[in-house]
């Protein structure tokens, strides 16, 4: 296994033969791969997951592959942060034994049109999918890709990206893929913002602001539990939110497992907002339990 003392990851590998070559002599090692698929520019909240990947007997591999199927018209690909020196150096420290760095032709090798695509339904076509149309069919092609690569026994994502978890979990259940998924709390900074990597493109004035998308949940998930009525209280939180200069996509109280309207009795339910704040669009979400 690497350690913590070594300058760079165990291997770097571009292509895929790389990967599979290196995966199939630890497997006949007897390790367990543990996988932390990333879009790179890494943060607090990346670590959280490389640190609950670690685990004895196991090998680490850590992906950094900015997914072009996954912007829509108009969005951030080509502007979206790259910081491979960066990121490789903050990987360093951790146990990491294979960062997996391709390039969009070794993923994509008949250009994005041409592929084959995975759709996840149901799931895919609300909140995010809604406003992002074809983002969860980047999203579940890419990491049903990569699983293929890699082949892990456990692959960890943050639950920052709550709906996202879901649509994998959901892919991973229908297509009967052998990865065990599993999710870590949502890292924030002190001042409560949800760490993302696009928190980078705030300015000074709008890195202060972007503090009320989590408070404006907090508030509806202490009113909700307090017995208020959730239609007014959702009303409020986006209020809000208006006022401070977000254009808010939305606001929502929906049930953990499947992200479904709750009924009268279900208890394990999560808010969840995105929004706008200038240039820059904001999700977060808490997840919550009412008690019977």
């Amino acid at each position: 296994m690497s350690s913590a003392e070594d300058k760079t990851p165990a291997v770097i590998a571009r292509t895929i033969e790389e990967v599979r070559q290196q995966i199939s002599e630890w497997k006949r090692a007897g390790d367990r791969i543990a996988f932390v698929p990333t879009m790179g520019n890494l943060h607090a909240g990346h670590i959280s997951l490389v640190e609950a990947a670690s685990k004895p007997e196991t090998r680490v591999v850590v992906s950094i592959f900015v997914n072009p199927m996954q912007f829509g018209e108009n969005e951030d690909f080509d502007d979206y942060p790259r910081s491979f020196d960066d990121d490789i150096q903050t990987l360093s420290g951790q146990n990491v034994d294979m960062v997996f760095v391709p390039e969009v032709s070794e993923i994509y090798p008949e250009t994005t049109e041409k592929n084959t695509i995975v759709e996840v339904p149901g799931l895919s076509e609300i909140l995010e999918g809604e406003h992002r149309p074809g983002f969860f069919t980047g999203v579940a092609t890419v990491v049903n890709k990569l699983f293929n690569i890699v082949q892990p026994d456990v692959a960890i994502f943050g639950e920052k990206d709550f709906q996202q978890l879901l649509v994998i979990r959901q892919m991973v259940r229908d297509l009967s893929i052998p990865v065990e998924i599993q999710s870590v709390a949502t890292m924030r900074e002190p001042d409560g913002l949800a760490m993302s990597s696009r928190n980078s493109y705030l300015d000074e004035e709008n890195r202060l602001l972007a503090t009320a998308i989590q408070h404006s949940l907090q508030h509806l998930v202490d009113a909700i539990i307090a017995g208020e009525n959730p239609t007014y209280e959702v009303g409020h939180s986006c209020q809000a939110l208006d006022e401070q200069g977000f254009v808010v996509d939305y606001i929502v109280v929906r049930r953990q497992a499947d992200l479904a309207v709750p009924e009268d009795g279900d208890q394990s339910l999560i808010a969840l907002a995105a929004a706008r704040l200038g240039s820059v669009r904001l999700i977060d979400n808490i997840p919550f339990t009412l008690v019977a």
